[in-house]
């Protein structure tokens, strides 16, 4: 093997390559919000060079939402501490700004004629990676690390709905929008940073004393009620849409099978959240969470894969050496200290999504012959 073949592996079969040609993206449903920001998302796209590439503009959105969300991070590690109100302004900046990217990055393509495979592949890999930035994020800004329990509810449930929503895609062939759905809530979580930039953590604290309920109690309710809406919507695609033989999936496999990796994934997650000896989980929750969104992220991608090429979903994967390690490490009960095998976890998760995605792209681009972040010039055949 090579070096190029040992640091970028190849994922992707001959056949899959080839069902990726045939690839067409579908897509049905409009949220509430959508019409009135299409205006501005209209408006912005027309603001961008053509020259720019639609993965950069999707690269910069994301790189801009990690950053303003690892500064929360730095000063809220248990997600109780309170940090400064510029810190909650560029965080919902920061998400405003990958919102407004990731909704023109597919207009850029048409409008520069780039459209492709690899796009919509791009599109949906930074979103699941955002998503578990934005869940961190979130935690954060209503001081949910005081409750343990709701933390690791909170935490996981978005990155629960995003695979959920390529699982039911999977299955039917079509990406379904509900009436509140990602934009809907992006804009309830900027709502929330500013909130707390104003009052600070702190805020969240505060009883109603009209009915006796603390303010944080809201957004756990909201996220419920989402979760219990979504899940309804999605299980109903899941179990009666799909259009394969004997109405499986896409692919013509088990409508049920993606379903064991991402419980799996959260069973290990809760496994070790329950069990930890040193309250792994109270001191560093926002760690745990993108350790194991990691492992999700990878396996949602892997899952947008299957449905684009029409193929199965294997279970066995590398993604799951992270949290074995974890688990390993409770089962001997903490022969190592914890909080650096969680460290070794997370490091070990990004590197693996790292990779993975980086040789997805490299072959993908290769077998298209398009370019990833550059407009070719117009005597080139490429596509973006």
């Amino acid at each position: 093997m090579t070096l190029h073949g040992m640091l970028w592996p190849e994922p992707l079969s001959a056949a899959q390559l080839k069902r990726l040609e045939e690839h067409k993206y579908s897509a049905e449903g409009r949220s509430l919000f959508e019409p009135p920001c299409q205006v501005y998302w209209n408006w912005l796209v027309q603001q961008i060079p053509v020259w720019v590439a639609p993965n950069t503009l999707t690269s910069i959105g994301l790189v801009v939402n990690i950053l303003t969300t690892l500064v929360l991070i730095c000063y809220c590690p248990s997600a109780k501490e309170e940090a400064p109100a510029w810190a909650f302004i560029l965080s919902a900046l920061g998400l405003f700004i990958y919102q407004s990217l990731d909704a023109i990055d597919g207009k850029q393509a048409r409008r520069t004629n780039t459209s492709s495979p690899l796009g919509e592949l791009f599109d949906h890999g930074c979103d699941a990676v955002s998503t578990v930035f934005v869940a961190v994020g979130t935690c954060i800004s209503c001081g949910i690390g005081h409750y343990p329990d709701w933390m690791f509810f909170c935490g996981f449930i978005g990155t629960f709905m995003f695979f959920c929503a390529h699982w039911q895609t999977y299955v039917s062939g079509t990406l379904r929008f509900g009436l509140v759905d990602v934009t809907e809530v992006q804009f309830a979580i900027m709502g929330m940073y500013v909130m707390s930039a104003i009052g600070g953590v702190s805020l969240w604290q505060t009883t109603l004393h009209v009915i006796g309920v603390p303010l944080y109690v809201f957004p756990i309710l909201g996220i419920i009620g989402g979760a219990v809406y979504s899940c309804y919507n999605y299980f109903h695609v899941i179990l009666n849409g799909g259009v394969g033989k004997n109405g499986s999936t896409v692919a013509d496999t088990s409508v049920l099978f993606p379903g064991v990796h991402i419980m799996l994934i959260l069973t290990l997650a809760f496994i070790i959240f329950k069990k930890s000896s040193s309250q792994l989980f109270e001191l560093h929750p926002c760690l745990y969470i993108l350790t194991f969104g990691m492992v999700i992220s990878k396996i949602s991608n892997k899952l947008v894969i299957a449905h684009m090429t029409r193929s199965e979903l294997y279970l066995p994967d590398t993604a799951f050496i992270g949290p074995g390690l974890l688990f390993l490490n409770q089962y001997f009960n903490s022969y190592f200290d914890e909080y650096l095998v969680l460290w070794v976890a997370m490091i070990f998760s990004l590197l693996d999504l790292t990779r993975y995605c980086t040789g997805v792209c490299l072959q993908i681009a290769t077998h298209l012959k398009i370019c990833v972040f550059s407009i070719p010039s117009p005597g080139h055949a490429h596509r973006e």
